[in-house]
């Protein structure tokens, strides 16, 4: 029976998340005797820190945990984050005013939107980058408009081409530093220019900032621009850097009266957080140098790995990314990335991502997630090794 109930116009262009999709179809390749091996999701593998853990499950065990929260989060939970900023980036926030604790910051991408985009206002979004910006934009009834990171800018924004546009109607500018899927670590220089950018066109620019603390050794927010405050709010979460992910914590951080506007959306949306997922996290922002130097170690290591799968499939990638993902250029010779994606992980059960979803200048590029130990990259290394010698492909290396 057809269904009689017609579906919003506003989802009528936004398709299905493309991993929602994706990857019920790898899960139907599983077999027992030859597992799927996951490279395409940056759902961090291990675990949290134990005092994060505790924290949580000591909270559960006590009677009045479990009734609703403030919308706001706890007063600890927005100092730890206040405490985080500081000693992380050196910018200086009030716990009052400036801290909105979030379900993860994708909820947050979707608060902001709704909380500053009327239809019509048009929204600068990066090509390549995150998917969920343009679903939101869509949503909310706004114009896309995307700016393209060049390859040939070191995968950079290319601000003189900004600044000789028409940027009267813009509303808002994503941005995100270090950048996914590139792993493109902006310069304090080039975040200056695009606070001045939106200083001078009057818009919002919100930077989503969950990859600052892996494989990079300059973190930096935008919020430490001189003037930033004035036009611009800043994304981040608990998900990759402290590796919990299915947690959904994160928060927006910036000027008073943009987190008040972000919070009348966001007290409609939900009741406010679990009370142990809070204190976990107040916990979890404790994690100090070796706590991070650990986890680095281990994806170093783990992007090496990596680094050798793209040399047998014959890619070109740059050695200086950060984040949680190695970014790479298919082979010339490729005609359809998508289709050799696929024919990979057919012949091979190994999953990779086309890069085609992050935009149409992702078209000829694929994405290794770091999500996976290095036996399993070694594992997919020996998978897609053989693969390549019955097509008699032969390997070189192509590390820029």
């Amino acid at each position: 029976m057809s269904s009689k109930i017609k579906s919003a116009e506003r989802i009528a262009n936004v398709e299905e998340y493309y991993f929602s999709k994706k990857l019920a179809e790898v899960r139907g390749l599983d077999s027992a005797e030859l597992r799927v091996i996951n490279l395409g999701i940056g759902s961090p593998d291990q675990a949290p820190s134990s005092d994060t853990i505790k924290a949580l499950t000591t909270t559960a065990q006590q009677a009045g945990s479990h009734g609703y929260q403030s919308y706001k989060g706890i007063p600890e939970l927005r100092k730890s984050i206040v405490n985080f900023c500081w000693n992380t980036y050196q910018v200086d926030l009030n716990p009052e005013t400036d801290i909105l604790p979030l379900m993860g910051s994708k909820e947050g991408i979707m608060h902001i939107a709704m909380a500053f985009v009327n239809e019509g206002d048009e929204v600068l979004i990066p090509n390549p980058g995150y998917p969920t910006y343009s679903s939101v934009a869509k949503l909310v009834g706004a114009k896309i408009r995307t700016y393209d990171l060049k390859e040939d800018l070191d995968w950079g924004v290319d601000i003189e081409t900004l600044k000789t546009s028409d940027l009267s109607k813009v509303k808002i500018m994503w941005v995100n530093y270090p950048h996914m899927p590139t792993g493109r670590v902006a310069s304090k220089a080039e975040l200056t220019e695009l606070v001045q950018l939106a200083k001078k066109n009057n818009f919002l620019i919100v930077n989503d900032n969950p990859y600052s603390l892996i494989l990079n050794d300059a973190p930096l927010s935008i919020l430490s621009i001189e003037g930033a405050q004035e036009v611009a709010l800043e994304l981040n979460s608990l998900s990759k850097s402290h590796n919990m992910a299915g947690w959904r914590i994160g928060w927006v951080a910036g000027n008073k009266d943009y987190i008040d506007a972000v919070l009348r959306v966001k007290s409609n949306m939900d009741s406010g957080m679990f009370l142990g997922l809070q204190q976990a996290a107040v916990e979890a922002l404790k994690n100090g140098k070796e706590w991070f130097t650990q986890l680095n170690d281990v994806y170093r290591k783990r992007r090496d790995a990596a680094c050798a799968i793209l040399n047998v499939l014959q890619c070109t990638y740059s050695s200086k990314q950060s984040g949680l993902f190695v970014w790479a250029k298919a082979p010339d010779h490729i005609q359809d990335v998508e289709k050799w994606i696929d024919e990979v992980l057919y012949g091979t059960k190994v999953f990779i991502t086309p890069g085609f979803i992050f935009g149409d200048a992702g078209a000829r590029y694929i994405r290794i997630s770091l999500c996976a130990s290095v036996e399993k990259l070694n594992e997919a290394h020996e998978r897609i090794s053989k693969f390549m010698v019955n097509k008699n492909v032969v390997q070189v290396t192509h590390q820029v």
